[in-house]
């Protein structure tokens, strides 16, 4: 049996995807015989509004092919249909001996596919998580939401599952890497709602995240892994630049290799690690607030009259320009969803956002960010994490102590309206938890200025996107790592034997899914080297 992808079948939106696989018969049977076509699913499916009175789905059909049929393959290409083809995972494994299991510091997307991909081959890694398991975390952020107590070590950015728990788990990603597949299958696999497999724009959403997380973490350990939650990388001693053990919170692990998969908010960690020797160098990364719509609103301006309709999915956009040379655009939009209260040091407000799988929420949100050069900063390390953590206290000390966000409607921040209050969009940060302030004196000039050329660019492409009553919550902070740290083809650190950084926080990944891929990459490095536990 062969399997061909019949592409690109456009049909309005109202139309049952059963005309999809019509269309995709009536194709195949120009090549095939009737009595050869198998079984059919969909594989792909995507929104097309660019035309508001005519919105379609496009589909891609996958179609079993029985028997010994074949056709040429560029008359099948000229009607659409080309072959699937799907990439094994190429696992090789080392002679190496491992003096002591890997110890995998971090349970974020990165942690938890590098964790999982040597536990399902024999290596029964060590995982040590800063954080708490998804219970606790939970009770933890709900706490910190509703009456501003900050545990620094667990909270948004810390615990089960990494920062992505408590986002829209969106596994959109620019990367091209067949990995991604195994990725999302992997996350359906655990729990995730089966659409993932085939969305253009899969979603997970923050309640089914929870429940992936915890049943991945279950895997790990029947396959003989250990997950220690609650503790924290201290330090470790190595021996001619070969890790031997590494000092946690809850006293010394041996250890045979040491993977790095920190995530990009671990401050105090990448500064004991540049302090052991850990070369690292300062990366770009962006600043700057929350906007908030209504999603009824961006539904309309995105699908005209057909908005509300039930068939189509919740409005969702993408964003992005250049003022000058400085690129301002969207990042983790979250329809139906809230602003959440993302700080994991005190004295600091950040923000970020949520949505759960059913995206039910009144208000849209998107970040909208500013990128930051080196040469705004100073270049170093030191001082990247410097221009960030003063602008978490700027928002706090203007939130009034409390940690809550400075806030400010839009048509108040391009200077068209004066001290508006919000009134038909309300923030969602901690329900409501905002304190109205002068935007522009939070961020810097340079951040300021290129959100409003951002919010009037974006405005053109989606109408009222610059509306004076949306409103704009601060400040966004943790869109990427600010750091690097250097590494060679092998994934080693330079300068070390056994040390492996990977994913958003040594500065190779830039969402779910390109982290988790990161984490992949860095198992299969490991594995070629290595021989197995088992």
């Amino acid at each position: 049996m062969s399997q061909y992808i019949i592409q690109n079948i456009k049909l309005s939106f109202e139309i049952s995807k059963d005309e999809a696989f019509a269309t995709a018969k009536h194709r195949l049977l120009k090549f095939f015989s009737k009595k050869s076509i198998g079984e059919m699913k969909i594989y792909k499916t995507s929104v097309d509004a660019r035309k508001k009175d005519n919105i379609c789905f496009v589909y891609s059909v996958c179609a079993d092919i029985h028997g010994n049929a074949r056709a040429d393959e560029k008359l099948l290409a000229k009607e659409g249909i080309v072959p699937l083809t799907e990439d094994a995972m190429d696992i090789r494994f080392g002679n190496e001996p491992l003096a002591e299991r890997p110890v995998v510091v971090g349970f974020g997307p990165c942690g938890m596919f590098c964790a999982l991909m040597l536990a399902e081959n024999g290596y029964r890694p060590i995982v040590i998580e800063r954080g708490s398991d998804v219970a606790k975390r939970t009770e933890d952020v709900e706490r910190f939401s509703k009456f501003g107590i900050l545990n620094p070590e667990s909270n948004i950015q810390f615990g089960a599952g990494g920062a992505g728990t408590f986002s829209d788990g969106k596994l959109v990603t620019r990367i091209n890497d067949p990995k991604c597949s195994y990725v999302i299958s992997a996350f359906h696999a655990f729990g995730a709602p089966e659409e993932i497999l085939y969305k253009a724009k899969p979603h997970i959403g923050t309640d089914y995240l929870k429940i992936v997380v915890a049943r991945m973490e279950e895997r790990i350990r029947e396959l003989g892994g250990d997950i220690f939650y609650d503790t924290k990388l201290e330090d470790f001693t190595a021996a001619n630049g070969k890790i031997v053990s590494v000092r946690t919170s809850k006293g010394e692990i041996p250890c045979g290799l040491l993977v790095l998969a920190l995530g990009h908010s671990a401050r105090d960690t990448f500064s004991m690690l540049s302090a052991r020797g850990v070369p690292m160098t300062a990366k770009p990364f962006s600043v700057g607030v929350r906007i908030e719509h209504l999603q009824e609103d961006i539904d309309r301006a995105l699908y005209g009259d057909a908005a509300g309709n039930p068939l189509l999915p919740k409005g969702e956009y993408n964003l992005s320009c250049h003022d000058g040379d400085r690129g301002v655009y969207t990042f983790c939009m979250c329809p139906g969803g809230q602003v959440v209260s993302a700080a994991s040091e005190e004295y600091g407000v950040v923000t970020n956002g949520m949505s759960n799988f059913s995206r039910d929420g009144r208000n849209a949100n998107s970040a909208v960010a500013v990128s930051v050069n080196p040469v705004d900063y100073g270049d170093t390390v030191e001082t990247a994490i410097s221009f960030q953590r003063g602008l978490e206290q700027k928002a706090y000390e203007a939130g009034g102590k409390t940690y809550a966000a400075p806030c400010q409607t839009v048509g108040d921040f391009l200077g068209k309206t004066k001290m508006s209050e919000p009134a038909r969009i309300l923030p969602t940060y901690r329900d409501g938890n905002v304190k109205m302030t002068d935007m522009g004196s939070v961020l810097p000039l340079f951040v300021a200025e290129s959100l409003r050329f951002g919010l009037m660019n974006f405005d053109r492409k989606i109408k009222g996107f610059a509306a004076d009553d949306a409103v704009l919550t601060g400040v966004e902070t943790r869109t990427s790592s600010p750091l690097r740290i250097p590494r060679d083809e092998a994934y080693l650190a330079r300068g070390f034997q056994n040390l492996y950084p990977c994913g958003e926080g040594a500065g190779y990944a830039g969402g779910i899914t390109s982290a988790a891929v990161d984490g992949i990459k860095c198992a299969l490095a490991v594995m070629e080297r290595y021989q197995s536990l088992s």
